[in-house]
């Protein structure tokens, strides 16, 4: 698995994928550190870290993973896969903990913000871990549900698609009908704001994270008994 997620991690690097990430990541906690923190003058960097995980992985999580499998599929390379000693679960575990490399090096950045509230205020940096830790967990989430769409089909743009179609899906069917609550991952990420680690919000995005790896593996799983 090692070998994979160095490969993989190293190719978000090689490519402008890695870069577009990160300056993406970094404009949208630019702007909402501007509008909920600069603005009010506040010190409490839990809106930053939410509204950054609600509008961006939108953008992010599709642009991570929609290659994953797809874009293999398409050139032929998915035969290497399929016929690789390494084993399924290795192969889809070490793409999604690539791309969470890239997640948490955008994260590892975005403690500018804290040094800078820091240089006028007095933040609690036990609570900015928290966020960031949220923050992961649903970053996971949205991960995972970007790789189950990247394969089941060869066309990146459709995986794409399908990503930004459930994570909207998911992140705001809630706001329609309370039935849906349970459907969207926005809903186990509401006590990380306010600085508390509720189980239940930690044991949910796990499980929702395992439950689309879970699919992942079952779909090529599939495809490698059929070759």
């Amino acid at each position: 698995m090692l070998a994979v997620i160095k490969k993989e991690f190293k190719s978000y690097f090689l490519s402008p994928i890695g870069y577009v990430v990160i300056g993406i990541f970094l404009f949208v906690f630019s702007v909402f550190f501007y509008l909920t923190t600069i603005q009010y003058g506040s010190v409490d960097l839990g809106s930053l870290y939410f509204y950054t995980a609600l509008y961006g992985l939108i953008i992010i999580a599709p642009i991570l993973t929609m290659r994953m499998f797809a874009e293999e599929r398409k050139s032929g390379t998915e035969q290497l896969i399929l016929t690789s000693p390494v084993s399924m679960v290795s192969v889809v575990f070490g793409k999604f903990f690539a791309a969470m490399g890239v997640i948490i090096v955008t994260l590892v950045i975005s403690f500018m913000y804290f040094f800078i509230v820091k240089y006028f205020g007095n933040p609690n940096i036990y609570t900015v871990l928290v966020h960031m830790l949220g923050f992961i967990l649903v970053s996971g989430a949205a991960i995972s549900i970007g790789m189950f769409a990247s394969s089941i089909t060869e066309n990146q743009i459709i995986a794409g698609v399908i990503t930004i179609a459930f994570l909207v899906m998911t992140l705001f069917l809630q706001d329609v009908n309370s039935i849906f609550a349970y459907a969207s991952i926005m809903n186990f990420y509401s006590d990380f704001p306010s600085g508390v680690i509720s189980l239940k919000e930690v044991l949910g995005l796990i499980s929702f994270t395992a439950m689309f790896i879970s699919f992942t593996i079952i779909v090529m799983q599939r495809r490698k008994l059929v070759k």
